[in-house]
């Protein structure tokens, strides 16, 4: 497998900067989620290092070698679109041999049925080897599509947004699937996708981009426990982040509302009176007859296992997780407050996290 860096690569199509001086470091073994909106840069990034793209400036090392010099097929990666690119008056037999029978590669024929056999194992489409690929769901499609990639045993597997066509329940199965198979295979994983679920579900790391530009890379508990910026704090978790505009007080938040929480400690770099951003998850707001603050229950959604509730405070909203067994009615009037530890304090006019600029 490989070991990937991108040093200060900045890519420009004409006019237009796609990337800004990346510096990604992804680990050999590692599931890697590209975390983005489109035209953020992810499929960029992609082709970059698969050699589909030169950069502008910068480096791209595999295994600690400049692979500026090397074509798409030296570097030895393969690349999974959303788009399934299959063979279809081919088998599915055929469509995973494909790749094996290159002029580059030249693999032997017992060893093409044995690959062939294992990864037809491994993504559970023994029963489908026999059959054309414009026969097959977007499920199954999708199945032979990795498989065609694993086949070749590639030292990086680039994936761009493999699932997003797929329905809910089927997106669900296979991003299971696609991360058990990355830690059976010990494979190196980039994995690219709008979609904040999938990045926090699989990734063992997540860079978070915007504009061309990483915003934080970290492990998916530290991107949603201590978000760098209000972008990221509003980009990873479902609901976001709650946001709320104020200011310090003799120690506690005072909200644009005109209500006041209490804060814990290590506040300390934030100044009274200085105008502040307090984040916090829905998970962290309490509902509760004593608490200070007050709204009015705008929308209530029964996840099942809990209740997502927006609160109007203002003309402004707040989500707070609920067990599923409180009942509320639309327009009935809470009071709420929130766990102090779990504030994270953003500088207003920036949008910058206290803790990292601090």
């Amino acid at each position: 497998m490989a070991h990937i860096e991108l040093n200060g690569i900045t890519k420009t199509f004409g006019n237009h900067t796609a990337l800004k001086n990346l510096n990604i470091d992804i680990a050999d073994g590692e599931f890697f989620v590209l975390l983005g909106q489109t035209g953020a840069g992810k499929t960029t990034t992609l082709r970059l290092i698969a050699g589909l793209e030169k950069p502008t400036a910068g480096q791209i090392f595999i295994d600690g070698e400049d692979v500026a010099d090397w074509g798409a097929a030296e570097r030895d990666v393969a690349l999974v679109l959303q788009q399934y690119s299959l063979y279809p008056r081919y088998t599915v037999r055929e469509n995973l041999e494909f790749p094996l029978k290159s002029r580059i590669r030249r693999v032997e024929p017992g060893e093409i049925k044995e690959r062939v056999e294992r990864v037809a194992k491994t993504l559970r489409i023994e029963h489908l080897l026999d059959r054309k690929t414009d026969r097959l769901s977007g499920g199954e499609m999708q199945r032979v599509s990795i498989g065609r990639a694993i086949v070749r045993k590639p030292r990086v597997f680039l994936m761009d947004e493999p699932l997003s066509a797929l329905d809910a329940k089927l997106r669900e199965a296979l991003r299971t699937e696609l991360k058990n198979l990355q830690m059976n295979l010990g494979a190196t994983f980039l994995f690219v996708t709008h979609d904040q679920i999938e990045a926090m579900s699989m990734g063992d790391k997540i860079g978070v981009l915007n504009n061309g530009k990483l915003v934080q890379t970290g492990t998916p508990q530290e991107i949603y426990r201590n978000p760098v910026n209000t972008f990221v704090a509003r980009a990873v978790g479902s609901p976001p982040m709650n946001l709320i505009a104020g200011t310090l007080a003799a120690g506690e938040a005072v909200a644009s509302e005109g209500y006041r929480l209490p804060l814990g400690n290590g506040h300390g770099i934030a100044t009274d009176g200085r105008p502040l951003t307090f984040g916090i998850r829905p998970e962290d707001i309490f509902l509760d007859s004593g608490a200070p603050g007050v709204g009015r229950v705008h929308d209530v959604e029964n996840h099942g296992v809990e209740k997502i509730v927006t609160l109007r405070t203002g003309d402004k909203f707040i989500h707070a997780t609920v067990p599923t067994q409180t009942v509320l009615r639309i327009e009935d009037t809470v009071r709420f407050s929130w766990n102090p530890g779990k504030v994270v304090l953003f500088d207003a006019e920036s949008g910058m996290s206290l803790r990292h600029s601090g």
